[in-house]
């Protein structure tokens, strides 16, 4: 495994070094020429074990697209192997997280089957089934990422960008976020006005929503400077006994390229994978720093205390910092990152 240098770590305010700690590492893991290490990126401690997918590319050999799901497992010698997966039910996988001990994907839907959340078993045989696929009988344009709230619900944003990129037919809903309550099984809008809502993800105390726009990038690569790539977070309040998501505003603008993924650590330190790395706000929206990773990151997840996945299509990073940094998702849906799933 390549390590890299300490140049990598950029520091703006003086909370990110107590963030990074004395000795930060970033460790290249794995690595591949097709864009294995896309998106998802959820670690599962139970099994020591990191569920990604890749980005959209045609395998040699083959004539069409595809998506590949893959498990990345780090060894007693903490060497990690990659295995694939056979999970064709999930139609181009993307976005996922930890539910009911096992993997929620978004399915963002091909030409021939909707797009929705779909559940996988985290262990052989990787059973499938369908959560939610449709809007009032309408199909989901591509769903993109996913979050649990402590009270069960599932929150999950829904792009076009499958549209754009060839996979889907044309839209019949606005690009909007989205609630199902599993109880009753009911789907409410939650926010609408976006250009390309992505990431999603809670602040500690679920009182806050924050939902990047990464409209920036269209869905065949391009770039439009006049379009969102902007953080937006939304307070949760409760009316009439339900959810509401109110007072949007712009939380962070990222100044290069654009927030994808993003998470918030349990003192609800907000960070987001962008165009040059992974780039860390505090809660008050100033720009703490950055760990810089050549080409990006997409998509990360927090591992065990002190420890860091990233994604960059290619690559699989590992990143150790201050051991008493968290991750707040696992927290939130009480799984112990350091041990079992509770």
């Amino acid at each position: 495994m390549a390590e890299a240098q300490n140049s990598k770590f950029q520091v703006y305010l003086q909370d990110f070094g107590n963030i990074l700690g004395a000795s930060p590492k970033l460790t290249l893991a794995l690595s591949d020429d097709s864009p294995l290490f896309h998106e998802a990126c959820v670690f599962v401690p139970r099994l020591n074990a990191v569920f990604v997918t890749s980005n959209q590319f045609v395998p040699p050999g083959q004539d069409n697209k595809t998506i590949v799901i893959s498990k990345l497992s780090r060894g007693s010698n903490g060497l990690w192997r990659r295995e694939e997966l056979d999970a064709p039910t999930i139609p181009f996988a993307n976005g996922g997280i930890n539910y009911d001990n096992g993997i929620l994907f978004c399915a963002q839907g091909s030409l021939t089957h909707n797009g929705g959340l779909l559940w996988m078993s985290a262990e052989p045989p990787y059973s499938t089934k369908v959560v939610v696929d449709n809007y009032r009988g309408y199909p989901f344009n591509s769903p993109n990422d996913v979050v649990v709230h402590s009270d069960g619900s599932i929150w999950f944003t829904d792009p076009a960008y499958g549209v754009e990129q060839g996979i889907r037919p044309e839209p019949k809903l606005a690009n909007q976020v989205y609630v199902y309550t599993p109880a009753d099984g009911d789907v409410r809008v939650m926010a609408d006005g976006f250009g390309k809502p992505n990431g999603i993800c809670f602040s500690p105390d679920e009182q806050t929503v924050y939902i990047t726009d990464s409209d920036f990038v269209r869905g065949d690569g391009n770039m439009d400077a006049r379009r969102a790539r902007t953080i937006y977070a939304f307070d949760l309040i409760r009316r009439h006994d339900a959810p509401f998501l109110t007072n949007r505003r712009v939380f962070a603008y990222s100044d290069t390229g654009i927030p994808d993924g993003i998470k918030c650590d349990t003192d609800g330190n907000v960070y987001s994978g962008c165009g040059d790395g992974l780039n860390v706000w505090n809660p008050g929206g100033s720009l703490l720093g950055k760990v810089r990773v050549p080409g990006g990151v997409a998509n990360f997840c927090f591992g065990r205390s002190g420890e860091l996945f990233l994604l960059n299509e290619t690559k699989f990073w590992v990143l150790e910092f201050d051991r008493d940094v968290r991750g707040a998702l696992l927290k939130g849906m009480g799984i112990d990152a350091d041990g079992a799933s509770a």
